[in-house]
């Protein structure tokens, strides 16, 4: 594996999706690394913000050119790209991780890494085939209280278990439900787009699922009760901003994250800045999560998206009404 370690050059990155909403994350963890940007690939050409960090990477907006460049700086030998951070449209995560592998550089791939979970499967045969890894970014997992929660619960007698309630609404204009995003073939759907990395952190601390109920499901919001190894947990998530609490409405905020253990809050709203420089930190150690990390949030996503809604029937959350 190449990294920082066996190398005094920097290490040379490709990334995919340099428009989109995340994309500028990477991009600061790829500076503050001390590693630099040589080529990236989005449709769209808005992509001004690449001159904050990387004014001389190479731009291209078709895959097929992209690629092509890709396997050129391959057979040159040194300037061959080490890694391939790849920020495209959910449905695609899958064709791009392969991509990089097919150039011989690792994939540092946003969540989720894939939709359904026997991709996974095929991707951890890529993984030991190409002899490249492929990171996914799970950086709640390094959250300060996310990491204090997980202590204190693995310190717990093994039998106790956990009531949770997860409350995620962070609201989207008109424009999500015509973009990808709002495409339930290309995002997963709202529990998948906004939910995963929450049922990442949740399995991680908790176990495994063991059961999972869906009581609405609809192209705003979801909502439903999941028996983890060690916590019953109710969720809520929408995109949908007249479904916010009267209280942050009237403050003018948009956006309103919630997770109580046991009738506690876990504040962690701030923290959030520097997560993905720290993943990429770990990544480059060798220490980053690849595909069997990212395989219970994949299932429970998956599960739900294909479950029909039970109603407003059993232990449902307050907001579901």
């Amino acid at each position: 594996m190449t990294t920082k370690a066996n190398s005094n050059k920097p290490l040379r990155f490709g990334l995919i999706g340099a428009a989109g909403y995340i994309a500028p994350r990477h991009m600061k963890a790829i500076k503050e690394t001390g590693n630099e940007l040589v080529a990236a690939l989005d449709l769209n050409d808005s992509v001004g913000i690449i001159d904050s960090y990387f004014p001389e990477s190479d731009f291209f907006i078709e895959p097929e050119r992209y690629d092509r460049h890709l396997d050129k700086l391959r057979r040159t030998g040194e300037k061959k790209i080490d890694y391939v951070s790849i920020c495209s449209p959910n449905y695609l995560h899958d064709a791009h991780v392969r991509m990089a592998l097919r150039n011989e550089a690792h994939a540092i791939c946003e969540k989720p890494l894939v939709l359904n979970p026997w991709n996974v499967d095929a991707l951890e045969e890529l993984q030991q085939e190409s002899g490249k890894n492929i990171y996914n970014i799970l950086q709640l997992r390094y959250h300060p209280e996310i990491l204090k929660l997980k202590k204190k619960v693995e310190e717990e007698p093994a039998d106790k278990i956990h009531d949770i309630e997860l409350t995620y609404i962070t609201s989207r204009g008109r424009w999500y439900f015509m973009s990808w995003k709002g495409d339930g073939e290309k995002s997963g759907s709202v529990a998948t787009n906004i939910g995963v990395h929450f049922f990442d952190m949740l399995s991680w601390i908790f176990g495994k699922p063991t059961e999972n109920i869906v009581h609405i499901y609809e192209a705003d919001r979801a909502a439903g009760f999941m028996q983890l190894e060690k916590a019953r947990v109710r969720w809520f998530l929408s995109v949908n901003s007249e479904v916010l609490p009267e209280d942050i409405k009237k403050k003018g905020q948009r956006t309103f994250r919630s997770i109580t253990v046991d009738g506690e809050e876990v504040e962690f709203s701030g923290g959030f800045t520097d997560l993905h420089t720290i993943s990429y930190q770990e990544i480059l150690k060798g220490n980053g999560y690849g595909p069997a990390d990212s395989r219970h949030s994949i299932y429970i996503v998956h599960s739900i998206r294909n479950k029909k809604p039970l109603g407003l029937r059993g232990d449902y959350h307050p907001m579901a009404k």
